[in-house]
């Protein structure tokens, strides 16, 4: 675990953030109602787990690309879990977007929005060797996946 920029990293950041820009002006209806009932420790680990995760995929070498073996199939993994998740806010921006069409399964996944990043980045840690990133990435999922776990627990009731 050498520390130093992460290019790959980077990118894999950059698809995560631009997407959820995006996402602040389009959020969906009445979104801000289920906000509301969201768990502040869900939240808090959440919040600790992006800060982590950010840091740490943009400060070790060893997410870069490196000669061709095996072990390269994790990051494989993660860049394909990174395109479905690019191919899941498109269906989403072209959707009425209500909070269904946010929390729709996305080819079978179920909370895309919120799983496929996370696993991407936990993929990216195995990749990397990195400890540190794995443990973030599971506080992130915890939080994150919880929350939108949350959410989409609402909108069934709703719907009943």
């Amino acid at each position: 675990m050498e520390l130093g920029f992460s290019y790959v990293g980077f990118v894999m950041l950059a698809m995560l953030f631009i997407p959820n820009f995006f996402w602040t002006k389009n959020q969906p209806k009445n979104y801000t109602q289920y906000v509301k009932n969201e768990s502040p420790a869900l939240r808090l680990l959440e919040r600790a787990g992006e800060v982590a995760v950010t840091a740490l995929s943009l400060i070790f070498t060893g997410f870069n690309l490196r000669a061709w073996e095996l072990w390269n199939l994790w990051l494989a993994g993660a860049a394909i879990l990174m395109v479905l998740y690019e191919l899941y806010w498109l269906r989403y921006f072209r959707s009425e977007k209500t909070m269904r069409d946010f929390y729709t399964s996305f080819l079978g996944i179920p909370l895309a929005g919120a799983t496929l990043p996370v696993a991407a980045f936990f993929l990216l840690a195995l990749y990397g060797k990195n400890i540190f990133l794995a443990a973030a990435t599971i506080i992130l999922g915890v939080g994150h996946i919880g929350i939108h776990m949350t959410h989409k627990k609402e909108i069934e009731k709703e719907k009943q």
